[in-house]
């Protein structure tokens, strides 16, 4: 019998306490850094050196091959991006992200992660462990956006619950 990967999707929507022309160019792998403890990316290829369309940049991963992300969509008029994020032997990761306006220093981030496992081990985790992994990670992420975006300062995971 053929390996069979399993696919299951999360949806998050976090509130972030700025416009969505604050919060959106934030949602870059370059600008992450100025935000996001932890974050670390190396840029692939990029015509502007930011985040647009068929922009390839990658991510240390504990494994043996770094992370490889692929901007498919980048629509800075409708604040909407999509990437497509492959870890090899463990997981391919199809990501959107939606900006929503609540109001003029309100925006709401819908996130969508549809994960596709590569191995066994990876079919293991999507089902027994990665709901909480994702719950926890969007949780951190909302939080250190929202520090950034109060204080113009990184929030520091040695200083803060994730929860």
């Amino acid at each position: 019998m053929s390996f069979q990967g399993k696919q299951k999707t999360f949806c998050y929507i976090q509130s972030n306490k700025g416009s969505v022309d604050e919060v959106f160019p934030l949602l870059c792998p370059v600008r992450e850094n100025d935000w996001l403890d932890g974050w670390n990316c190396k840029m692939i290829h990029s015509a502007s050196g930011l985040i647009e369309k068929d922009c390839v940049f990658t991510t240390p991963h504990h494994g043996e091959h770094e992370t490889v992300w692929h901007v498919t969509q980048y629509d800075p008029m409708d604040y909407k991006i999509e990437f497509l994020r492959v870890s090899p032997g463990e997981n391919v990761i199809r990501i959107n992200i939606d900006l929503e306006k609540v109001a003029d220093e309100l925006t709401n981030v819908h996130i969508r992660y549809q994960y596709t496992a590569l191995s066994d081990e990876a079919n293991f985790y999507i089902e027994n462990q990665l709901k909480d992994d994702f719950c926890r990670s969007m949780k951190w992420w909302e939080k250190s956006m929202n520090h950034y975006l109060e204080t113009g300062e990184k929030l520091l995971k040695d200083s803060e619950s994730y929860d």
